[in-house]
């Protein structure tokens, strides 16, 4: 069984990542819909994702206030890609990375941005 801090392993930050943490551009911030994308252990499942973000970003807050709640999780495998450094050729690790979108309004403070 993993532990919470073993499943997320690091903030998955690009430009395009960067975009969706903002939402919608035009919306007021208490209907707005973030998704935060984080690389996760290759042997976590959406649930423990949901659990571990949820367990994470809610320590030490009081149960009902400003607590964070995870509506949904998407995970991908991105597979490897193939490089070369002079003529020996190889590929980059194989990684999994997770999507979650929270709930309506919510946003994470120290989300790495």
């Amino acid at each position: 069984m993993l532990s919470t801090y073993e499943i997320i392993i690091k903030p998955h930050i690009t430009e395009k990542t960067v975009s969706l943490s903002y939402g919608r551009e035009f919306v007021a911030d208490e209907i707005n819909v973030r998704k935060y994308t984080f690389v996760v252990n290759g042997n976590a499942n959406k649930l423990q994702v949901k659990a571990a973000i949820e367990a994470i970003y809610n320590e030490g807050k009081e149960k009902g206030k400003n607590t964070i709640k995870v509506t949904d999780v998407h995970v991908i495998v991105m597979k490897g890609k193939k490089r070369r450094v002079g003529k020996n050729e190889g590929y980059r690790p194989d990684f999994k990375k997770a999507v979650v979108t929270l709930a309506a309004g919510q946003m994470l403070e120290d989300y790495g941005v």
